[in-house]
């Protein structure tokens, strides 16, 4: 009977829950070792939602802040505010896409630190947006802690989000980035200097941030944008375009159709005809 619920509950799932706890059950089978993690994170709980606030609970809690209670506010965000598991959906979604080194949803999932950054930000971003910035701040200082990723909880972040490897990532305070947007390890969306205000990037749909990038400044990179690795943009990035130097420049070819989906990295050596 037990078996006969279980794949009841599954089909009426979303495709990613469904999708989290079938790999979950085939890997509790083949690695019986890992059985009780897959379980206590996964398979004892019935929806996204649950297992999620309870993985990053266990992940960011401390001797200050414990499980239980980092549960109950991350609980407290999904259900005040859906989107949330919506935008970790996608985000887990993208991983999946573009990600060549992951073999389904259970590795992020449990694993991946960018993902899991991610989805501790969105939970902090919830509560300064509901005037709890103390309790925001906390969780900003333990994702850099235990992720090495340092993201202010009033940034806005849209959904389908990857960020691959993780380590280093900086995100300032007045950063936007819009939905689809990949960027791998190192980048920084900072300001340039001590200025006060709105003083940090805007990021497209769609966009690429390679290994390393550094954007500064109140600047736009357009939709579907590029930013080739070890790059330094201080100034606007069309759209569809590709920047790429230090300090960045233009280059003479339009960058592909969706770079952040392709994760193309490459940038021709015929292209470096910079335009200024």
């Amino acid at each position: 009977m037990a078996n006969h619920l279980e794949v009841v509950e599954a089909t009426s799932a979303p495709p990613v829950w469904a999708s989290l706890r079938n790999e979950a059950e085939r890997a509790a089978r083949d690695e019986p070792a890992l059985a009780s993690l897959l379980n206590a994170v996964i398979l004892s709980h019935t929806n996204l939602a649950d297992a999620l606030s309870y993985q990053l609970a266990r992940k960011v809690a401390d001797q200050e802040l414990r499980a239980m209670s980092a549960r109950e506010f991350a609980d407290e965000a999904y259900q005040a505010d859906p989107s949330l598991i919506a935008a970790a959906e996608a985000d887990l979604k993208a991983v999946f896409e573009r990600d060549p080194a992951c073999k389904g949803y259970v590795q992020p999932f449990l694993f991946f630190k960018g993902f899991l950054a991610l989805q501790t930000y969105r939970v902090s971003h919830w509560l300064w947006t509901h005037s709890r910035q103390t309790l925001a701040f906390y969780l900003q200082s333990r994702i850099s802690e235990v992720f090495q990723v340092d993201i202010h909880p009033a940034a806005v972040i849209g959904k389908g989000i990857f960020f691959d490897h993780g380590t280093g990532i900086v995100i300032g305070e007045t950063a936007r980035i819009g939905d689809d947007v990949s960027m791998l390890h190192g980048v920084t969306l900072g300001g340039t200097g001590a200025e006060r205000g709105d003083r940090h990037p805007k990021i497209g749909k769609g966009v690429l941030l390679g290994a390393g990038a550094k954007v500064l400044g109140n600047i736009t990179v357009g939709d579907y944008a590029k930013v080739a690795s070890g790059s330094v943009v201080l100034k606007d990035v069309p759209p569809g375009c590709t920047a790429a130097g230090v300090p960045a420049r233009l280059v003479n070819c339009p960058t592909c159709e969706e770079p952040a989906r392709s994760m193309d990295h490459t940038v021709p050596e015929d292209c470096f005809n910079y335009q200024i």
